[in-house]
């Protein structure tokens, strides 16, 4: 891989000009504009733009998508059992999950900056191991582009569906996945207790993380929560569980919903927020402040679920800080983190930063600061992974 000099960026508002040296993947050097020299380094001119690290999508479902074809009108009914029906019934007369559909929605991903995705694929026995399969196919020929990590979900029940439980042991005994998903263990799978038992036992027995779709409302998925916690403690598992949606925790009252933050800090348990259609916003703020880690995901992306969806962390980060509230720079900026810091500790991983030595991960964009980037969200100027440039002006950069 040839050196990269990417000339005249700002690192933050009002900030002067700097070069840019990449070399081996990794940033090497943050100098004063003009003053950085290397005679073998391709040259990049950023033209002013602000560089900003790539964001992590940490919630999504690549698998369910419908990205890249033709309009499909959503026909679905109003509750979850619907759509998980609806989407079972889809996936034959789609033929879902679609390889081009699952690519073309991961590039779409990587064009808007994002380098770092984790996305449920379904587990079931009708469909088997055959979407996790597919999913780890496309993300190994997209391997230098973006990484994706997957995560073996029973969107239809575990305990509900006989066999379930086997493919996911399956999974993970052949490697296919290092993280297991769960949904809704008292609403949807009406037993918590063995729902929880068995995910936390395969993730103990495995060494796995876990993450949990929990669309429970109020008390309900309060108390879910609180068992979740108490697994976590008790089997070891700080800082290896994600809690997706979660929503719960903003139904119950004050005390209530301070005592289960307390908890998930304690158990270093992140939440997963895709801040969709009317779900209650979890409260980005007050739950940092509570020492509580956020990260944040696109959900599906114009699926069998709903049509809406464009894989654009930066638009998901749009909606988070507009819900929030969020309306100066400091506070904007508070939900890009979200979307960066937050999603990447959710997942184990080390946060892009743009500093010497960290891996270029990152996107150019035309905006003076974080606020406008995410307010205005203009296509990325360019996106690196690991060095390598792999979008421009809002469309991905083919491997000749």
């Amino acid at each position: 891989m040839r050196d990269m000099l990417i000339e005249r960026v700002r690192l933050a508002h009002e900030a002067p000009l700097v070069d840019l040296l990449i070399q081996d993947g990794r940033i090497a050097q943050i100098e004063p504009a003009g003053l950085t020299d290397d005679a073998a380094a391709v040259r990049e001119d950023g033209a002013g733009a602000l560089v900003l690290p790539g964001m992590v999508d940490a919630h999504c479902h690549v698998d369910k998508t419908l990205w890249g074809r033709g309009w499909v009108p959503h026909s679905a009914g109003p509750v979850l059992e619907d759509r998980i029906a609806n989407g079972e019934r889809g996936r034959a007369q789609l033929g879902l999950p679609s390889r081009d559909g699952i690519r073309a929605l991961l590039e779409q991903m990587t064009a808007a900056g994002t380098t770092l995705a984790r996305t449920h694929t379904d587990v079931d026995p009708d469909i088997g191991l055959r979407g996790l399969e597919l999913v780890a196919t496309v993300a190994e020929e997209l391997a230098e582009v973006i990484d994706v990590e997957q995560v073996a979900f029973p969107q239809g029940g575990l305990l509900t569906r006989p066999g379930t439980a086997e493919l996911l042991e399956s999974a993970l005994r052949q490697g296919l996945v290092g993280c297991l998903g769960g949904i809704d263990p008292a609403a949807l799978e009406r037993d918590s207790v063995r729902h929880l038992d068995l995910i936390f036992g395969l993730a103990e027995s495995y060494g796995a993380r876990l993450d949990i779709h929990l669309h429970e409302r109020g008390t309900l998925g309060a108390h879910t929560m609180e068992l979740i916690i108490e697994r976590v403690l008790r089997h070891g598992l700080e800082g290896r569980v994600a809690i997706s949606h979660g929503v719960a925790l903003v139904e119950v009252d004050r005390a209530h919903s301070e005592r289960i933050s307390q908890g998930l800090a304690e158990a270093r348990i992140s939440l997963l927020t895709a801040t969709v259609y009317n779900t209650p916003v979890l409260p980005v703020a007050e739950l940092r402040g509570r020492g509580v880690n956020i990260g944040a995901g696109n959900d599906g992306v114009r699926d069998l679920w709903g049509p809406y969806g464009n894989g654009d962390m930066l638009d998901r980060t749009f909606h988070l800080a507009y819900r929030n509230g969020f309306r100066t720079d400091e506070q904007i900026a508070a939900a890009f983190d979200v979307a960066v810091s937050g999603g990447a500790v959710a997942l184990g991983r080390e946060p892009a930063r743009i500093e010497p030595g960290a891996p270029a991960d990152l996107f150019l964009i035309d905006a003076a600061s974080i606020g406008e980037a995410v307010a205005a969200r203009p296509p990325r100027r360019l996106v690196l992974k690991r060095g390598r440039a792999v979008a421009r002006h809002g469309s991905p950069v083919r491997a000749s």
